[in-house]
């Protein structure tokens, strides 16, 4: 696995929000999920990250389960486990796709995921 893409994953196990962004281009984009706007940018997707992390204790982050790799594009199946402020389990599971750019960060990554599911736990 491309050692961005390692780094995106690893960083969210730590809830590390500064090493999750810095696995991305300065000018790269992260659909999180396929479908909502956009997040252009390393330090929008630093400030999305810092916003989502707190809002859970522990947050235990995506753990990868397989990867594929063709090219500059890697996608990666994964599981996340978080657990909300007031004590509620959650559990989601995707598909990541990245596009690794020429300085071998990631230029663009596709989440997806059923949001309605992750949050239909958080009710």
């Amino acid at each position: 696995m491309p050692k961005s893409v390692l780094q995106f994953f690893t960083a969210s196990q730590k809830g590390d929000a500064d090493a999750w962004a810095d696995a991305f281009e300065e000018h790269a984009t992260f659909h999180d999920p396929v479908g909502a706007d956009p997040i252009e940018g390393r330090e929008a997707i630093r400030a999305f990250v810092k916003s989502v992390i707190p809002s859970f204790d522990p947050f235990l982050g995506l753990t990868p389960t397989e990867a594929h790799i063709v090219g500059n594009s890697v996608a990666v199946s994964w599981r996340g486990a978080a657990v909300s402020l007031d004590g509620k389990s959650v559990n989601w599971a995707g598909i990541n796709v990245y596009e690794i750019g020429e300085t071998g960060l990631i230029r663009e990554a596709k989440a997806y995921f059923n949001r309605s599911v992750f949050e239909a736990q958080l009710q």
